[in-house]
């Protein structure tokens, strides 16, 4: 086997949450690419059945299913749902995260994030979906895996897991103050540590789970957010869309054998100084 062979993920069978946003169809598109079936799993519907079917259309074999994560009665349907149509399941990706935007276009959750009023509701709706979806969704994932002997286990997580959000990226001149909430590094963080419990979990499983821990990257970003931010990098800019597809199919693959209880920070050298 060839070095490039190990990166190959032919009769393999993915399944991605949050496969409709902005990071979810580069992961589905990369591994399909590989050669996996891809289930995009999403909570719009319609999105994921347009990346799907754009997918098929360019050779793959790929379905949609929309489902709500933190409802167990359809995340154990849609799994039931991926094993009768695929027949197996070797790659996990939870991308699915409730991620406060600062592109055009979006807000804060909770208003302006400030911790001092941030709204119960909203910390609650975060825990649900960034923690709680992942447990359930990897909980009926792995069951599969262990029937089969193998599997592989791709968590999202952010550098803001790993460091404290410099707030002053976020304020601009002459307007209201906004900030980077409170839910957003502590879900991010507690992702490591459910990370690293199941990868010692399902020692000798072969049951394999790392994180993935991108940097910011570039969705429509204004000018000065862009200076702001690739002052703070050591690359000096915000990733592209797809340059986190090499390290997550790296982790998806046999390239990757030889880790577990992993992260991998694609940060443009942010956390490094």
């Amino acid at each position: 086997m060839t070095i490039l062979d190990k990166f190959k993920l032919d009769g393999q069978v993915a399944v991605v949450t949050g496969g409709a946003g902005l990071l979810g169809k580069e992961f589905c598109r990369t591994l399909a690419e590989a050669g996996a079936s891809v289930a995009v799993v999403d909570l719009d519907g319609s999105a994921a059945r347009q990346l799907s079917e754009a997918l098929n259309e360019n050779s793959a074999n790929s379905a949609a299913f929309q489902t709500n994560i933190t409802d167990p009665q359809q995340v154990g349907d849609m799994l039931q749902e991926v094993l009768g149509k695929f027949k197996r399941l070797d790659i996990l990706v939870n991308s699915a995260a409730l991620d406060p935007k600062f592109d055009p276009g979006h807000d804060t959750p909770g208003a302006s994030g400030a911790f001092e009023d941030f709204p119960l509701q909203a910390w609650q709706q975060a825990m649900d979906v960034n923690l709680t979806g992942m447990f359930l969704v990897t909980q009926a994932a792995v069951k599969p895996m262990l029937s089969q002997g193998q599997g592989a286990v791709i968590n999202l997580c952010s550098m803001y897991g790993l460091v404290g959000p410099d707030q002053r990226l976020y304020q601009k001149e002459g307007q209201p103050a906004r900030f980077k909430p409170v839910y957003y590094p502590v879900t991010k963080a507690g992702v490591l540590g459910f990370t690293r419990y199941l990868a010692a979990y399902y020692a000798g499983k072969n049951i394999r789970v790392n994180a993935l821990t991108p940097g910011g990257v570039f969705n429509g970003h204004d000018e000065t957010f862009l200076k702001e931010y690739a002052a703070r990098s050591i690359l000096g800019r915000m990733a592209t869309r797809d340059e986190m597809n090499g390290a997550l199919l790296f982790l998806a693959s046999q390239a990757s054998a030889y880790m577990t209880g992993a992260n991998l920070v694609v940060d443009g050298g942010w956390t490094a100084w």
